[in-house]
């Protein structure tokens, strides 16, 4: 069972952004800058190009939805799109608020973020989500 599965079951916490039947986004907890998102399919296939094709469209339509409630909330020029499929064998994306490409770069260390701040942002963030 992967970490994704877990957060999906409860088992782990999470900073939950929105949720859906198919669908889960959470603040990456060692994010590349605030607001830094992951956004998930609830059923557990590790390659994002193996999900069927519906599932895949609406990963990316509910991937949208939370970009632009991570607009409002994070300021930023755009939020970024990484699909990396490296870290966990669960598929993802990753919504990344930028300035810069640079912003986006994996190899950066990652930075700090308090749980507190983690849970302001998480909240502020769903408050603007619209599906």
């Amino acid at each position: 069972m992967t970490i994704f599965e877990k957060i999906v079951a409860g088992e782990i916490p999470s900073f939950k952004i929105a949720e859906t039947k198919e669908y889960l986004a959470f603040l990456d907890v060692f994010p590349l800058k605030e607001g830094h998102t992951l956004v998930i399919p609830k059923k557990p296939v590790d390659y994002i190009f193996n999900l069927d094709d519906d599932t895949l469209a609406g990963l990316h339509v509910f991937a949208k939805n939370v970009a632009n409630a991570i607009k409002e909330v994070v300021p930023c020029s755009r939020v970024g799109v990484a699909v990396i499929g490296l870290e966990v064998p669960h598929a993802h994306i990753h919504l990344v608020p930028i300035d810069y490409v640079g912003d986006i770069n994996f190899s950066k260390p990652k930075i700090s973020v308090s749980n507190e701040r983690l849970s302001q942002l998480a909240a502020q963030i769903a408050q603007k989500y619209k599906w």
